[in-house]
């Protein structure tokens, strides 16, 4: 299953989004409203909880400054990524569009489809409050 966020555009340039993005922090600001649990738990992990959905811990898999990150379930129950792909617009704008890419069944992919496809949307349009 591949979802793409809308493209959104920060006041940033590359290089300082993809240096906010590398800092596993940072994805706490970045949540939706209905987060439940967000726990830093390392230099390049974090887990967090959705109300009524399980928790998911997400780990830096790969940097390639200042374009793209990848982040990666650190389960191999739920096997996906989310890829941060940051273009230079400016010297003090850029273009951030996520993709999720993750390996389901048919029914499961049924039923996380929408609040994924949400989810990822929220992170991209909250990009501008970092």
């Amino acid at each position: 299953m591949n979802l793409e966020s809308p493209k959104v555009t920060v006041q940033k340039s590359a290089q300082d989004l993809f240096d906010l993005l590398t800092d596993v922090r940072n994805f706490e600001k970045l949540m939706p409203d209905n987060i439940a649990k967000f726990e830093v738990i390392g230099e390049d992990a974090f887990i967090f909880g959705l109300k009524g959905m399980p928790e998911i811990k997400l780990k830096m898999k790969e940097k390639v400054a200042p374009n793209k990150i990848v982040l990666g379930a650190a389960s191999d129950k739920l096997p996906f990524t989310l890829v941060s792909n940051i273009e230079s617009v400016s010297d003090s704008e850029s273009a951030v569009q996520l993709q999720f890419e993750g390996e389901f069944n048919a029914m499961m992919a049924m039923m996380i489809k929408g609040p994924i496809s949400k989810f990822i949307e929220t992170l991209a349009t909250n990009m501008t409050k970092l």
